[in-house]
């Protein structure tokens, strides 16, 4: 049995142990505390806290992002995948550095080995048990680093796999953004488009409602019309009252009419009397439109009319104005529209003597002549049955019937379907009424419808003859026409 001397402590003094390689570096200054677990797993001996694989955070991170992938946008999930493209690349950069440090602990595992296998050939006894231990430690170490570097190198394939499909997805997110921008232009577009249809629809309901209320409305004034007629068809005994008040009212004007041109006349005679003034001629007549004015001697010394030169003229309602009514050189003259409103005059010269008449009162308009041209001015051509007495200044034998035409643009006179004269509105046409021509110049008028073609139009009353004049002149007026008779338009321009 050998014995142990007490210089052991100097021998392992004096047998130094071969320094471990330079390019060795330590952690710490003292071995670290390792134990061994089941399956030969070593196992730390601190109470550190878990800390999470690599691989257990990248699945964890995807799992994170899979989720909220449902409640983000295209946008939000493309910049979610460039994200999880740099982690993945991150990550992949983490592994190569884990893998080049598990290279360098191999190599240290392995010049520790090395020492402690050098060392146990120098030691005896309980350090050399020691370092035994510290060798089964060593070879466990590297155990557990092989099956650490399995696991980095199955990892680094699954970073690889995922840096692979977030870079697809990326891809396909970007893919998917530009289709969705493109989709959501296309319905932009498709949008303006309907809100312009939908705009020029609204407008013209818009126009076709006005356009129906206002024609809505004609119809109602229409049925309303209708409706007051009918009332009045049910109600008959009214309107013969009505009728019949308004022409026992219009007999009674015209008795009043009558009897006050009767007095004016006495009035104006005793006056002369009065004067001493010797009248050899007086003007007899109703002093309204449609009737007709006669010069008549009154005394037996009173020289013949057709031995006399006669003129009528037109004064103002003041006396002021005078104008000569050309043509109008005959004992009989008819007045006619443009007449109304002032005083006729008549000149008389005989041996060089002149004698002057004139209307006691300014010429009154025709009753109703006036609404009667309004409902005619409504049509667009108003028919007149008239007889032509001459033509161009020759009578005319026939007294056949003919048919003038006032329309708003032109005058036409036809007989049948032949037609006489048909012309236009201009500066050449003259219309009014015939100066002279006894009792039926108040329903006669003078039309020249150019130069050279001139008639004498015979209505069938006096009414419908003043209504020819002021239609015609009121529509030759509307084409910038002054429609009158010889030398009136020269003074109406004036």
């Amino acid at each position: 049995m050998t014995r142990v001397t007490r210089d052991f402590g100097d021998t392992m003094q004096k047998d130094a142990v071969p320094a471990v390689s330079a390019d060795v570096a330590f952690a710490s200054s003292r071995f670290p505390n390792y134990k061994i677990g089941a399956n030969n797993q070593i196992v730390d001996a601190k109470d550190s806290p878990k800390v999470l694989s690599m691989k257990e955070v990248v699945a964890r991170e995807t799992a994170l992002l899979l989720e909220q992938q449902k409640r983000l946008s295209v946008r939000d999930l493309a910049n979610k995948f460039e994200k999880g493209l740099a982690a993945a690349a991150k990550l992949s950069e983490e592994a190569r550095l884990r893998e080049a440090a598990s290279l360098e602990k191999h190599v240290l595992l392995k010049k520790l080995r090395d020492a402690l296998e050098s060392l146990k050939g120098r030691v005896a006894g309980r350090n050399k048990d020691d370092v035994e231990e510290a060798i089964a430690m060593v070879e466990a170490l590297a155990v557990q680093l092989t099956h650490r570097e399995g696991e980095l190198i199955q990892e680094k394939a699954e970073v690889k796999k995922l840096a692979n499909f977030l870079k697809q997805a990326s891809e396909d997110a970007k893919k998917l953004v530009d289709g969705e921008r493109a989709y959501a232009r296309a319905e932009i577009e498709s949008a303006r488009a309907a809100v312009q249809r939908v705009e020029e629809a609204i407008q013209e309901h818009e126009q076709m409602s006005r356009a129906s209320g206002k024609q809505d409305l004609e119809e109602l004034m229409k049925e309303v019309q209708e409706a007051r007629r009918i009332k009045m068809l049910h109600q008959p005994s009214k309107v013969m009252d009505m009728e019949h008040e308004i022409r026992a009212l219009r007999i009674q004007l015209a008795e009043k009419s009558k009897r006050s041109l009767l007095l004016q006349k006495e009035l104006a005679r005793s006056r002369r009397a009065e004067q001493s003034i010797f009248q050899l001629f007086e003007l007899d007549g109703t002093e309204a439109l449609g009737s007709c004015l006669r010069i008549n001697p009154c005394s037996d010394n009173a020289p013949e009319l057709s031995e006399c030169s006669i003129q009528w003229y037109r004064l103002s309602s003041d006396g002021g104005k005078k104008e000569l009514i050309s043509g109008a050189t005959k004992p009989v003259y008819a007045p006619e529209p443009f007449d109304v409103g002032r005083v006729l005059q008549a000149e008389i010269i005989s041996d060089g003597q002149q004698f002057s008449l004139s209307t006691t009162c300014p010429i009154d308009p025709a009753a109703g002549l006036g609404s009667y041209v309004e409902a005619l001015v409504r049509k667009h051509d108003v028919e007149f049955n008239v007889i032509v007495t001459q033509t161009n200044g020759v009578d005319h034998p026939s007294e056949s019937i003919h048919v003038l035409h006032v329309g708003k643009m032109r005058i036409k006179l036809r007989k049948g379907k032949s037609t006489n004269a048909k012309e236009y509105y201009s500066a050449s046409m003259q219309l009014c009424g015939v100066r002279g021509g006894g009792n039926a110049a108040a329903q006669a008028l003078f039309w020249q419808a150019k130069k050279g073609l001139s008639f004498v139009l015979a209505f069938e009353s006096a009414r419908e003859r003043n209504a020819a004049i002021m239609l015609a002149r009121r529509f030759a007026f509307d084409c910038n026409i002054m429609l009158a008779g010889p030398d009136d338009r020269a003074r109406l321009g004036s």
